[in-house]
């Protein structure tokens, strides 16, 4: 038979394009720079986690983290204001699973207040998404905190949680961390998105799929970005 290399050509292409998800493992190979990015918001995200926790005293209660269908940490987020203020950031979300925590996903923050301050600070800002219809809220296309669903400032501390049955049945409790001080905080008018362009890129999957309707375990995760579930899984298993 006469080598036709233009059907080899085309033969090729259709054996790499078949077998490329299953090289990458979820469909696309994200780049250096996506891979840096995504790492170093899961270690930012643990290393917040282990600060927060270290101390049980002034921690989130273990119980609550335990009972805790989702884990959301923006670590370092921005607030700047002049007049109008504004705050952003960026983080990482893990759901709990049947055989564990989930890999993370990535996810957005913004908003915005008008008011007479003048200054900026750093924040590190912790939701304890606390049943199904609090992971369904986060995981819209476009949730603000406060907007929407039972939302409350969450307790501090080893015994805290057994006086504050009033926001057991909050869907989420939120927490701050500035300058060293943690506390719950009740936040309202920060919007969350989904990091799209990012979730892609390492699962090809959006948010909502990786963390509850075909979800990714941490393990299954790239290597690089399984510090935070980890993290989670020492003190909320």
């Amino acid at each position: 038979m006469k080598f036709n290399i233009k059907r080899f050509a085309v033969l090729l292409g259709v054996m790499i394009a078949v077998s490329a998800p299953a090289l990458s493992g979820y469909g696309q190979t994200p780049s250096a720079k996506q891979l840096k990015e995504a790492k170093k918001r899961s270690e930012k995200a643990a290393e917040t986690i282990h600060e927060i926790m270290r101390i049980a005293e002034k921690s989130i209660p273990q119980d609550l983290l335990a009972k805790a269908k989702a884990v959301v940490v923006f670590p370092g987020s921005l607030k700047l204001s002049f007049i109008v203020g504004g705050q952003g950031g960026s983080g990482v979300a893990i759901s709990r699973l049947a055989k564990g925590w989930s890999a993370p996903a990535f996810l957005n923050m913004g908003g915005g207040s008008i008011g007479p301050q003048i200054g900026g600070q750093s924040t590190d800002y912790v939701l304890l998404i606390m049943n199904d219809e609090g992971l369904k809220k986060l995981l819209q296309d476009k949730f603000e905190i406060g907007g929407e669903g039972s939302v409350a400032a969450g307790p501090v501390g080893r015994t805290a949680a057994a006086s504050t049955n009033a926001r057991m049945d909050a869907e989420i409790l939120t927490y701050s961390r500035s300058k060293g001080l943690f506390a719950g905080v009740a936040l309202k008018g920060i919007v969350i998105t989904q990091d799209e362009s990012l979730n892609r890129a390492l699962y090809d999957k959006s948010a909502k799929q990786i963390l509850v309707d075909n979800p990714v375990l941490w393990s299954d995760a790239p290597e690089a970005v399984r510090a935070f579930p980890i993290m989670v899984n020492r003190y909320a298993r």
